[in-house]
């Protein structure tokens, strides 16, 4: 079918076919990631501020407090009611309250991602059918779903900027209708997603102006992005923590900083005052950057590189990215990456419509829409082969694990009937732990254990709770068998089992807790409770098995 021209009835049949595909393939194999301990800390976090959310405990989270600058660097102790908002602001969460509230489990979230996705691409085709024949349509609709930069996030734990597609192709398709109540509405919506997503739509103001289509509204779009995000950042976010000038900040672009804490306006400072950093910055790694580049045009056989729009657009999220430090700025399966994709993609759209460098400022109704040959159609689908190959092999966030190795030397593998053992094993320890019981846990148990007002990540064991008291949790539990057969490839998780054994062995012989569960290398621990004889004596058995590679450097 994509190898001939079909009429619009055909396209629509086609286009519900390809996104009922996606939406079933992504759907299956990131639930399957969760209900099997493959999602980890950010699936934790956001089921917590949902699960606070519906009972009126708006945006407060223990386990981002224990990310907070007041824990990492001032050792204080994560508290129930610390505020998230301080390190991201993300009011766009609450359009979905409704949904969690019939459905609140952490997989509530996993569906919603799905959703917002597969209709990011449904909008997308409505997008291109504005000024293309539905076969290009269809071949950019595809090359959406196919996309490294949009597959690998929505098979991740759930994300706010999995939302970005599905407002900012809603954006453009308003603005291409002149339906300017929406667009209005959906850039509030758009910079509500997050703190920095007015980069994005500061963007799309930008190719307003320059393309010279609706200059006014443009320049207004812009003006309001950056207000709001500079106003955002710097009086309303530091009223909730300090994180945003203290850690986030700092941690990503801390190199155009002086000091132990800087606003967005010190690092705009920063960088006009260092244009050589800047330029540096902007072009180093090199060859990661242009790796980087092609992997986000592949998709749409690279047209987004000759495509104005799509710099217009899209630079500005580019800029984010290549000025800051950091190993995810440049990895295309995490979320970062799905705030480039629309600018791109919207490009590719007029291109195919005839917009190019040479008739930038031109009508687009003046363009002449470029024709799609046979030879380039094939390029153009090898391309998104090429792009689903280079996804599935990278195993996006350990969805893959039970088909990708993990390392190959060292070797580490876990089959899908070993780990599925494992899933029974480790609920039946779960369910020992009470919904309104405090609990400390590892990385991969985290998410299922959110929906609860007291939950931290092992090795810590204290909190503070509601009356501002620090009590040490009620119960802790910890996956080692995990910890135990990645940490051979993987120096951090050599270093948790090292811990959290050490904290095991120091609790457990103080008295302060005591062992009453234990499972094929899963752990669970009461607080001021006896050690069950059998969960005790199958713990120091598997302590004297995994000895060696505790005392591993």
């Amino acid at each position: 079918m994509l190898l001939k021209k079909f009429n619009p009835n055909q396209g629509l049949r086609v286009l519900f076919l390809v996104a009922i595909a996606f939406s079933l393939l992504t759907l299956s194999f990131a639930l399957h990631r969760h209900f099997t301990f493959y999602s980890s800390y950010d699936q934790g976090i956001f089921n917590q501020v949902f699960w606070n959310n519906i009972h009126g405990r708006f945006f407060q989270s223990t386990l981002s407090s224990q990310l907070s600058t007041n824990v990492v660097h001032s050792g204080e102790v994560p508290a129930v009611n610390y505020h998230r908002l301080g390190q991201h602001f993300t009011p766009a969460l609450l359009l979905w309250l409704p949904i969690y509230y019939l459905f609140p489990h952490p997989a509530t979230l996993t569906v919603l991602q799905v959703i917002f996705v597969t209709s990011a691409g449904l909008v997308l085709y409505a997008l291109a059918r504005i000024y293309l024949e539905p076969a290009i349509a269809i071949l950019i609709t595809l090359s959406f779903y196919g996309a490294n930069a949009i597959l690998g996030p929505t098979l991740a734990n759930f994300h706010d900027i999995s939302q970005i597609p599905l407002f900012v192709f809603s954006l453009l398709l308003a603005m291409e209708k002149r339906w300017w109540w929406l667009f209005w509405l959906l850039a509030i919506l758009i910079l509500a997603v997050r703190e920095d997503s007015g980069i994005t739509l500061f963007g799309v103001g930008v190719y307003m102006v320059i393309s010279r289509r609706y200059p006014r509204i443009g320049l207004a779009v812009c003006s309001l992005s950056f207000v709001y995000t500079i106003a955002l950042t710097n009086l309303i976010m530091p009223l909730f923590s300090e994180d945003i000038s203290k850690r986030f900040m700092l941690e990503r672009f801390g190199q155009y900083a002086e000091g132990n804490e800087a606003s967005t306006i010190d690092i705009i400072w920063g960088m006009v005052r260092n244009p050589w950093r800047l330029l540096v910055e902007l072009f180093t790694p090199f060859v990661g950057t242009i790796k980087y580049l092609l992997g986000q045009w592949l998709p749409l056989a690279f047209v987004p590189a000759v495509a104005p729009a799509s710099w217009a657009i899209a630079g500005f999220p580019l800029l984010k990215l290549f000025l800051g430090q950091g190993d995810s700025v440049l990895a295309i399966s995490i979320r970062y990456a799905m705030s480039i994709a629309p600018g791109l993609f919207y490009g590719a759209i007029l291109w195919w419509a005839g917009q190019g460098f040479n008739n930038f400022g031109k009508r687009l109704k003046d363009c002449q829409p470029r024709k799609l040959n046979s030879q380039f159609r094939r390029f153009w689908i090898a391309c998104i082969c090429l792009s689903l190959l280079f996804t599935i092999t990278s195993n996006p966030n350990r969805t893959l694990y039970f088909l990708i190795p993990d390392s190959i030397q060292p070797w580490v593998y876990v089959s899908l009937p070993e780990q599925w053992q494992r899933v029974g094993q480790i609920n039946s320890l779960l369910a020992k732990i009470p919904s309104s019981a405090s609990v400390s846990a590892t990385t991969y148990l985290i998410p299922h254990l959110s929906s609860r007002r007291e939950i931290i990540r092992l090795p810590a064991l204290e909190l503070k709770n509601d009356r501002s008291e620090i009590v040490k949790v009620n119960f802790a539990i910890a996956d080692l068998w995990q910890l135990q057969r990645y940490q051979v490839a993987f120096k951090q998780d050599r270093l948790w089992l090292r811990d959290i054994t050490a904290l095991i062995d120091r609790i457990t012989s103080s008295g302060e807790y005591g062992i009453v569960g234990f499972n094929n290398g899963v752990i669970l621990l009461q607080k001021d409770a006896n050690s069950i004889p059998e969960a005790m004596t199958a713990w120091l058995t598997y302590r004297q098995e995994i000895e060696p590679k505790i005392e591993q450097k």
